[in-house]
């Protein structure tokens, strides 16, 4: 198993070879000890590069591959229902027969139902930033415990009403490492600089 995988948490390099996750892209390689440093990143590069699994692997190993408390230690924010839950599938692969509890906001179902599911207990919580922003105004999520925020497929973001619910949301927020994969940065993107991306690096990868 070649570096970086080599430096990840044992169940997450079982789950790696159990799934033929042998070599890292370069993509990978590059991001993986960088987000492991603890730091704010915009992880830029194409399609089909890793990001996703990139994702997924550094969730898994800020959090120790354990379950801990109930409120949600990760967020994970993504661009609408569908994506949410193709998301989670993607995660279920890694995570099935570990500790972690992982869940996914599907907005089919009431708000209500949502709140009293993630009262129960969540290690990593998948959700668009409207239906996050719906449960931090009526108290249905609590961030005190978070330790990562990630955003998946981040060119959503240039939609105002995406942007706004994001910028509520991350106002909620203490301390936390923040996360943001997308093709390349935009505008919108370089602007979180001013809101909660403070001394965020940038890689570049194509």
């Amino acid at each position: 198993m070649i570096t970086p995988f080599k430096k990840l948490d044992a169940i997450i390099k079982e789950k790696l070879v159990e799934l033929e996750f042998n070599t890292p892209t370069p993509f990978q390689i590059k991001s993986i000890p960088l987000i492991k440093s603890g730091k704010n990143l915009f992880c830029n590069s194409s399609k089909n590069s890793g990001k996703t699994t990139a994702l997924i692997l550094t969730t898994m190993q800020k959090l120790k591959c354990k379950e801990v408390g109930t409120a949600p230690r990760a967020v994970v924010l993504v661009e609408n229902n569908e994506k949410a839950l193709e998301l989670y599938d993607a995660f279920f692969k890694f995570t099935k027969s570990t500790p972690l509890r992982v869940y996914v906001c599907d907005e089919r179902e009431h708000i209500d139902l949502l709140k009293s599911e993630i009262f129960e207990g969540v290690d990593i919580l998948i959700t668009t930033p409207k239906t996050m922003n719906k449960l931090l105004l009526l108290e249905g999520v609590n961030t005190t415990q978070l330790k990562i925020f990630s955003i998946d497929d981040a060119e959503f973001l240039s939609k105002n009403a995406a942007n706004a619910d994001l910028l509520a949301i991350t106002q909620s927020i203490h301390k936390c490492q923040y996360i943001i994969y997308s093709e390349k940065m935009n505008a919108t993107l370089r602007n979180l600089e001013n809101h909660f991306m403070h001394y965020a690096d940038v890689i570049n990868f194509k």
